[in-house]
């Protein structure tokens, strides 16, 4: 990077439903592909972006952050009003681009993320949810939060979490990963009933919490005893832990920098 260069920040949200992922692959739909794909037409020239956190197939996003950095006027000679316009013109209807802001010099929407909040949503009810059923994990059974709240305690803080995260992603990388809450709140969203996990950390393993998701509910569900947890996590495998929730429920909420 020119250290004369212009550092920035583009704030989004989109469905993932249509979406291989946020990270770029050839030949498929994805959210990074689409951003870069509109700054080339906006800005003429390839602009690389980084994220806050590389969200997998289906995942939503609320509050997603990407930097990326431009020569100096380049902004300047739109507007940021204008370039929002552009954006939202440019990329897919399941993307809606909501901020851009200037950034201190060298800014990394990953690397100078503080910690990235997540909110996964069960739906907890009988009956399948209509308006919701695209943003969340249908679970018809009564979930015992209690045990769930119990076993979620044995994650908190930091540890390592080689059991919670897809097994190649982990071969030889540092696993360890702070995790500063994780709580449960009862919600009504167009009138259908909501488990709603909120997992704030510092980083994330790939699949990291839809795996601690999966695994709560398995507690939940009365399958697992809330101990079980400490052992799933202390056993460093991810054959110890419980299936991935689904990629739908999972919405990346904030990120704090």
């Amino acid at each position: 990077m020119h250290a004369e260069q212009s550092s920035y920040s583009m704030t989004l949200a989109y469905d993932g439903a249509p979406f291989a992922g946020f990270a770029r692959q050839p030949g498929q739909l994805t959210v990074q592909g689409e951003l870069e794909h509109a700054l080339r037409l906006v800005f003429r020239r390839e602009v690389e972006t980084v994220c806050a956190g590389r969200t997998d197939a289906g995942v939503h996003a609320l509050g997603q952050v990407v930097s990326f950095q431009l020569e100096p006027g380049e902004m300047g000679e739109r507007g940021e009003r204008s370039f929002l316009r552009s954006m939202n013109a440019l990329t897919h209807d399941g993307i809606s681009v909501r901020e851009v802001q200037q950034r201190a010099d060298g800014f990394s929407a990953r690397f100078d993320a503080r910690f990235r909040e997540y909110r996964y949503f069960i739906c907890q009810q009988e009956a399948p949810p209509v308006f919701t059923a695209a943003t969340s994990w249908h679970v018809s059974c009564p979930l015992d939060v209690v045990a769930m709240r119990e076993a979620a305690q044995h994650l908190i803080g930091e540890h390592d979490f080689k059991s919670f995260c897809m097994a190649a992603s982990a071969e030889g990388k540092p696993t360890c990963r702070n995790v500063s809450e994780i709580s449960f709140a009862e919600e009504r969203i167009m009138g259908e009933r909501m488990l709603v996990v909120k997992v704030v950390g510092n980083a994330f393993l790939h699949s990291m919490v839809r795996a601690i998701v999966g695994s709560l509910v398995l507690v939940g569900r009365s399958k697992r005893a809330p101990g079980w947890m400490r052992d799933a996590l202390a056993a460093r495998d991810r054959q110890a832990a419980g299936e991935n929730a689904p990629g739908r429920g999972l919405v990346l909420w904030h990120v704090e920098y």
